[in-house]
């Protein structure tokens, strides 16, 4: 009589397979100043920051529930506070990027606090709030030139190859940081907490899991984020002004990417970040008109493919390229 065992699959064929390439492409970042233009290299540094911030919103909405519309608020105080650092006080400016971190934390603590009590547009709405509240804050503070901004001089003192090597090895790291740690995380039994909370809060909390205290948690992080790809990318603008830090523009931009790559899944903001990138270097010159037709298509993603471009690609076959679903395998002794 055959006995059966069972074990427990996590990785698949295509995940192994995107897993190599993604280490291939993080190797090729880290080896841009050696091999690509200056021109591609800041496109590498756009997408990646584009990638991170959606992928946090992603982290957000797809799974914690919490449907912000006020993230820039975030980018733009981390901004700021890269600048103040290397510019007033004489901070190394790529060491002052991790200082710069605790800004958005310092933050999200109280915007969580003051918010948690909103649920739906409502959350949406005090989130857009607060990031107002910020930039009208920035805007009127003399000490960091109020609306005319800042400039980072003190990036002169860098040749142009060592900034570069130092803009691709932060880039390396926001990645593994938010798309390597969003991974992890969900593989863990607190991402099986965070999936049980986008299927069903309240059963979620019956089961044992603590709703508010994940919530806060998974808030606070993707403010710290959001906030480190906020200094990256102005850090290499090399300026930043309060209309620009916190241009509701990153909001939009999230939603348009995990809409369209499709929400909970890390695949989809690949995919949507991507799609974003390329069509904005494709038809950006048309201006409104563009920003018509991103809207329209969002609209109809959102209307007809609710799980996205990857939801889509997932109707031809289970292909996972960041497998968190554990599967029970049947083994004949």
């Amino acid at each position: 009589m055959t006995s059966h065992t069972y074990t427990v699959q996590r990785s698949t064929l295509s995940s192994r397979i995107a897993l190599t390439l993604g280490a291939a492409v993080l190797v090729a970042l880290v080896a841009m100043p050696w091999w690509a233009t200056s021109g591609n290299i800041r496109w590498a540094i756009e997408l990646s920051c584009y990638l991170a911030i959606a992928q946090m919103w992603n982290l957000l909405a797809g799974y914690a529930g919490l449907v912000s519309v006020g993230q820039q608020a975030f980018i733009g105080l981390t901004g700021y506070t890269l600048f103040v650092l290397a510019q007033n006080f004489g901070v190394n400016p790529f060491l002052a990027v991790p200082l710069a971190l605790v800004a958005p934390a310092l933050l999200a603590v109280p915007t969580y606090l003051l918010l948690r009590r909103l649920d739906g547009p409502y959350f949406s709405i005090g989130t857009w709030v607060v990031a107002e509240a910020v930039r009208l804050t920035t805007t009127n503070i003399d000490y960091v030139n109020a609306g005319a901004g800042l400039t980072l001089r003190v990036m002169t003192n860098y040749s142009q190859h060592e900034r570069e090597v130092a803009f691709v090895i932060l880039c390396a790291l926001l990645l593994l940081t938010t798309i390597g740690g969003s991974y992890l995380i969900l593989r863990s039994k607190v991402g099986l907490a965070l999936t049980a909370m986008r299927d069903n809060p309240v059963a979620a909390a019956s089961q044992g899991v603590n709703v508010g205290r994940m919530r806060f948690l998974i808030f606070v992080a993707a403010a710290v984020g959001t906030g480190f790809a906020g200094a990256i990318y102005y850090m290499a603008q090399l300026r930043i002004t309060p209309a620009a830090g916190f241009d509701p523009f990153w909001a939009s931009m999230s939603i348009f990417i995990i809409m369209v790559g499709g929400i909970g899944s890390i695949e989809g903001a690949i995919i949507g970040a991507l799609i974003y990138f390329f069509a904005d270097r494709l038809f950006g010159e048309y201006g409104s008109a563009y920003l018509i037709v991103l809207g329209l298509l969002t609209l109809v993603i959102a209307l007809y493919a609710r799980g996205g471009v990857w939801g889509l690609i997932q109707k031809l076959g289970d292909h996972p390229w960041f497998p968190v679903r554990r599967i029970l395998i049947k083994v004949e002794k």
